[in-house]
C-alpha cells in the first residue's frame, strides 16, 4: 500500500515532474538526471526534517509555512519567466556529451534541489504519510522511519529518471522545428508559473 500510494503521487503532474521533463527536452538526459538527483536530495532533507518534527512548526507558527510557500512560489515563477524570456535557441542535443560536473549540470541539480526544498507541502506530505506506516511494535521507530523515507526518495528518483528519459526522447522532436521549440518554451514556462500561483495561493 505504501509503495502504491507513492507511485500514485509521483504520477500526478507537479512542478518536480515538469522541471525534469523541461530539462530533459531542452538540455538533454544527463542534465535532467542531475535535476532528478537534486530533487532526491531535497526529498531526503524533507524526510529528515519530518523525523525531527519540524512540520509542527508550521502548525504552531503558520507564518513560517507562508514564508517558505511564498519563497517557493517566487522561485517557480522565476523559472517560468526565464523560460518565457529565453530566446528560441536550438535544444542542446549535445548536452549528454558534456562532463557530469560542468556548470550546466550543477545548475540543473540546484534547480531540482530548490524546487522541491522550497515547497513546504513536500515536508507536510512526508510528515503525514510516513507516520501512518510506522508501528512501534514492529521494531525501532527511527529505523522504520528511515527505511520508509529511503523508499520515498528511491521511488521518486526512479520516476524522475523515467521522466528524464521521456524528456530526452522528446528533445530531437522539439529541436526539429522552431515552432515546436517555441511552443515547448511557452508551454513549460506557462505551466511553471501556474504551479507557482497555485503554491502561493
Amino acid at each position: 500500500m505504501f509503495i502504491g500510494g507513492l507511485a500514485a503521487v509521483y504520477l500526478l503532474p507537479g512542478p518536480d515532474m515538469l522541471l525534469v521533463l523541461q530539462t530533459g527536452s531542452q538540455q538533454g538526459h544527463t542534465r535532467a538526471l542531475a535535476t532528478a538527483a537534486g530533487l532526491a536530495v531535497a526529498r531526503g532533507l524533507h524526510v529528515a526534517l519530518a523525523a525531527l518534527g519540524l512540520a509542527t512548526l508550521f502548525a504552531t507558527a503558520p507564518w513560517t509555512f507562508d514564508v517558505v510557500r511564498y519563497a517557493g512560489g517566487a522561485y517557480l515563477a522565476w523559472i517560468g519567466l526565464q523560460l518565457l524570456r529565453s530566446p528560441d535557441a536550438k535544444a542542446n542535443i549535445d548536452a549528454a556529451n558534456v562532463g557530469m560536473f560542468d556548470d550546466g549540470h550543477r545548475r540543473a541539480w540546484r534547480r531540482g534541489l530548490l524546487t522541491n526544498l522550497l515547497n513546504p507541502k513536500s515536508l507536510l506530505f512526508c510528515s503525514v504519510l510516513l507516520p501512518q506506516f510506522v508501528s512501534p511494535g514492529e521494531g525501532p521507530v527511527l529505523l522504520q522511519f528511515t527505511l520508509l523515507g529511503g523508499l520515498l526518495v528511491g521511488i521518486g528518483l526512479l520516476f524522475d529518471a523515467g521522466y528524464a528519459t521521456l524528456g530526452a526522447a522528446l528533445q530531437r522532436w522539439f529541436a526539429g522545428s522552431p515552432l515546436r521549440t517555441r511552443l515547448q518554451r511557452w508551454t513549460f514556462g506557462s505551466l511553471m508559473i501556474a504551479f507557482a500561483l497555485r503554491l502561493a495561493a
